[in-house]
């Protein structure tokens, strides 16, 4: 937000052209590598991609090959990523829905799917580079939709299986539901604090996170955290304007023997990101990695 480059700018589809999508999406990328710098500069080293940077990118309308395009310029951002160790993810939309009954929110949830998956594809990150997903809505029939999700997701290419994970959500499908998946088809589990706030069965966040972590494989690299907290003002559901320095030390004293990436779901972004960096290095427990490092 700070350093006066958006990188995630779109347009309207009455507006469509490939002209216009291919100038954007220069835009878009330049605009990740200068916000990928800042983080290296400001050790940020956990960066969740915008969904929105290639614009209809799995709409009927885009005929546009931007893969082949844009090859030089995916192959220099993944470079940067893996020359200075960044975990990269990406977090489709509230419609990318994989328990569906609707036939075609199913088709257009698995093309957004592929378009994600193209992106990190193209940057040639490995497979800790992660695309999360809710499990879905319930449609009447929780175990059904559960059952709906698991076949769904057998079915996915391997290419989408290999790089999906499933956060618990604040309305449907707790932690304990998300780890019940798991054992039914080995998805990895991302643990969502303000979610398990909001909804669970009791679990500690201690127990819901050793839990959660049991479920990612060395190729998935370290477990991934969303951590935001419940507002005090308006609706307990959505994320917190700016980091509250009390609520997320507490945090880290709570999970300090477990290890995981953390991302922070708070609105004023890098701001609340460089303090939670300030507030973590300067706990004693973490000056021997800091030394280290």
């Amino acid at each position: 937000m700070t350093i006066g480059c958006k990188g995630n700018r779109t347009f309207r589809l009455n507006s469509y052209s490939d002209k216009k999508l291919a100038l954007t999406i220069d835009n878009n990328l330049s605009c990740l590598l200068e916000m990928l710098r800042f983080n290296v500069k400001h050790n940020i080293l956990f960066f969740r991609i915008t969904s929105d940077l290639i614009p209809f990118a799995s709409h009927p309308i885009c005929k546009f090959n931007w893969k082949s395009n844009f090859k030089d310029h995916f192959s220099e951002i993944g470079t940067y990523i893996e020359a200075n160790h960044l975990r990269i993810s990406m977090h489709p939309g509230q419609y990318t829905v994989l328990n569906t009954p609707i036939q075609s929110i199913l088709n257009n949830s698995m093309a957004d799917l592929l378009y994600h998956v193209d992106v990190l594809d193209a940057m040639e990150l490995d497979t800790s580079a992660k695309i999360q997903v809710h499990v879905g809505g319930v449609y009447g029939n929780k175990e059904m939709s559960i059952i709906r999700f698991c076949e769904r997701y057998y079915n996915l290419p391997e290419r989408i299986r290999r790089r999906l994970v499933i956060e618990n959500d604040d309305r449907s499908y707790t932690c304990s539901d998300c780890l019940a998946i798991h054992e039914q088809v080995g998805i990895p589990v991302l643990f969502d604090s303000l979610h398990h706030e909001l909804k669970n069965r009791g679990e500690s966040i201690q127990n819901a996170i050793e839990m959660s972590s049991r479920t990612w494989e060395t190729q998935d690299g370290i477990p991934m955290i969303d951590y935001s907290h419940r507002r005090k003002n308006g609706t307990p559901y959505g994320h917190i304007d700016t980091l509250n320095a009390k609520y997320f030390k507490l945090f880290l004293e709570q999970t300090k023997q477990y290890n995981f990436d953390i991302m922070l779901e708070i609105k004023d972004k890098e701001r609340s990101a460089l303090e939670a960096i300030q507030i973590a290095w300067n706990d004693e427990r973490l000056v021997k990695v800091k030394n280290d490092l």
